[in-house]
């Protein structure tokens, strides 16, 4: 089963590296991958400036999961309901925001 990405933007890291799987897929489907080349590549793909901008926002926002997941109860799943963890995200994200 294909799954459809409704982005004009992949913004991944060096793991997704891979022309024929990855980057191929998306150019056939009209979508521009953002993605660092791997240094041990022979012909590395385009990776200009506006791609390094691009990708200093992601990394952005994998910090923020990360500080997240320092909070035990998120990290653990620890409420039952989706209601209270969703609570529990959202007064972590502002402790994270305040600090």
């Amino acid at each position: 089963m294909a799954q459809t990405i409704q982005a004009d933007v992949l913004i991944a890291d060096k793991g997704y590296d891979a022309d024929k799987r990855v980057r191929a897929v998306l150019a056939q489907a009209g979508k521009i991958a953002v993605i660092p080349p791997r240094r041990n590549r022979k012909r590395p793909a385009p990776y200009d400036e506006d791609a390094k901008e691009l990708y200093k926002k992601r990394h952005r926002i994998e910090n923020f999961f990360s500080r997240l997941k320092d909070f035990r109860a998120i990290a653990t799943r620890y409420d039952k309901t989706a209601r209270n963890f969703l609570s529990g995200v959202y007064l972590a994200a502002a402790i994270i925001w305040l600090d």
